[in-house]
């Protein structure tokens, strides 16, 4: 039998019954950066009781002002690795699953096989396996969360939570929305995302390696503040708890003026019928 006093103070708050959730969960991470390897701590500590990580990247210098595992001491050192440890030294009956790999469209099918998982967890910073990794989990109906960008950010309490296809100011996620559309991706995926302004003049070109050709600069606890909000999803949809989605800026606003016209009585507008499309 699994010693739970560790998480006592968990249970002070979601009870038995919903410690019990989340010991019988199984939670997919990919991706272990600033967002990721926070989050992956986050759901280790609220005592879930079966991950599986994904990340085939290495501890590099500049990693060190955002990422958990990056340390001066570990430049070079695998991500997955060093997280598995951590994960394991702070539970150590998780039911863990290291895979050391970069996302590629050739092992989507195979890691989604392995299996059953309560929830999908994207931190992934790349726009090609963050798609490949959406689509494929959003056709085999998973529940998912998906970080949009958290790079040119400062003002970590200017996060949303909202369905991706409702996501608005982040350039990330309106790019993801515009080529998942083509993959007949629709709604069902929450995102966390932030309606802070880019810095644009952070952004700096990469070598392309890993489907990555840019980047923009991070202060330490935006991320962080992403993969906790992410972890947060997670949980709270396991747990069985509300979770309220902001409507985008424009959606609120037609509301508004239908409900206008119907006090006026010059045109009834039903709600119903304002169109999806009209807004995004």
């Amino acid at each position: 039998m699994q010693d739970r006093s560790w998480l006592s103070r968990t249970q002070l708050l979601v009870g038995a019954t919903g410690l019990d959730r989340l010991t019988n969960a199984h939670v997919l991470i990919v991706g272990l950066g600033g967002v990721g390897s926070f989050a992956a701590e986050f759901i280790a500590r609220a005592g879930v009781g079966r991950m599986t990580i994904v990340d085939g990247d290495v501890v590099d210098p500049t990693n060190r002002n955002r990422q958990l595992p990056a340390l001066a001491t570990t430049h070079g050192q695998s991500k997955a690795t060093l997280m598995a440890e951590r994960l394991l030294a702070i539970s150590p009956e998780l039911d863990l699953r290291v895979v050391p790999d970069f996302i590629r469209p050739d092992m989507v099918q195979n890691l989604l096989d392995a299996g059953p998982y309560d929830y999908v967890m994207d931190c992934i910073d790349s726009i090609t396996p963050k798609l490949i990794l959406l689509q494929a989990a959003y056709s085999r109906k998973l529940p998912i969360v998906s970080s949009m960008g958290a790079g040119g950010k400062l003002d970590p309490t200017l996060l949303r939570v909202t369905d991706l296809f409702e996501t608005w100011e982040c350039s990330m996620a309106q790019y993801v929305r515009k080529r998942l559309r083509r993959l007949s991706v629709g709604v069902g995926i929450k995102a966390v995302f932030s309606v802070e302004p880019m810095r644009k003049e952070s952004l700096v070109m990469t070598d392309g390696s890993n489907f990555k050709r840019s980047a923009y600069g991070t202060m330490s606890y935006v991320p962080a503040a992403f993969g906790g909000a992410c972890a947060s999803v997670v949980l709270r949809d396991l747990l069985g708890e509300t979770i309220a989605l902001e409507e985008r800026p424009e959606r609120i606003n037609l509301t508004k003026q239908a409900q206008k016209k119907v006090r006026s009585k010059k045109a009834y507008v039903p709600l119903e019928r304002i169109s999806t499309d009209s807004v995004l």
